[in-house]
């Protein structure tokens, strides 16, 4: 297990991260040689508040190419104008979609899209979603204790936002009871974030 430290602000107290895990170490190793690529050209796509445009940030930042985010909001023959552009200037892009599938009905950009490497941010396992636990905490600057994860992961669910959404409510239950994240807390958490038939063990 690893993590991609970003020079830029991650919205809370601490710098934003990018850990790396089982669900995309493909993806980091594959954006550090865009050289390799078809067509110079990468099509990134995965579940929300999965960590694509942090990726994205990073494969800028560090020089490797451009990059488009959020590409399947915008209109096809603009995505289509930036990969010729790229094309003729040669840079490597990134180009970061939604959640798949991705329908594309532009017969052009479909198949330059498809012809392009096709990365895949999947669903953590147990040791990504421990890390990405704590690392979301510590960029919101929460202290959780050491065994928060071993109680909240087996319970919570691998979804990257829900894990999202699980350390932010911990925040607001803290500050609302004056009180450091406990057992309590951390049941409150699941439940709200999961529903009253959460936690699943007992």
């Amino acid at each position: 297990m690893s993590q991609i430290a970003l020079p830029l602000s991650g919205g809370g107290q601490g710098p934003a991260r990018i850990v790396v895990g089982n669900a995309n170490a493909h993806v980091a190793e594959a954006l550090q040689a865009p050289e390799n690529w078809p067509f110079r050209t990468a099509v990134l796509t995965g579940p929300p508040r999965s960590g694509k445009s942090l990726l994205a940030r990073w494969f800028v930042a560090n020089g490797k190419g451009d990059a488009l985010d959020d590409a399947q909001a915008m209109p096809e023959d603009e995505v289509f104008h930036r990969w010729n552009r790229a094309q003729e200037q040669g840079t490597p892009l990134l180009i970061v979609g939604g959640e798949p599938p991705w329908e594309i009905t532009l017969p052009d950009l479909k198949s330059r899209l498809g012809g392009s490497l096709q990365l895949e941010i999947g669903q953590p396992d147990d040791d990504m979603a421990r890390e990405l636990l704590l690392s979301l905490a510590d960029e919101r600057g929460l202290h959780l204790r050491a065994d928060a994860a071993d109680y909240l992961i087996p319970r919570a669910s691998r979804s990257q936002a829900d894990l999202e959404r699980l350390v932010a409510t911990i925040d607001r239950l803290s500050l609302e009871r004056k009180a450091p994240p406990n057992l309590g807390i951390w049941r409150a958490a699941l439940e709200a974030v999961h529903g009253p038939e959460e936690p699943r063990l007992i």
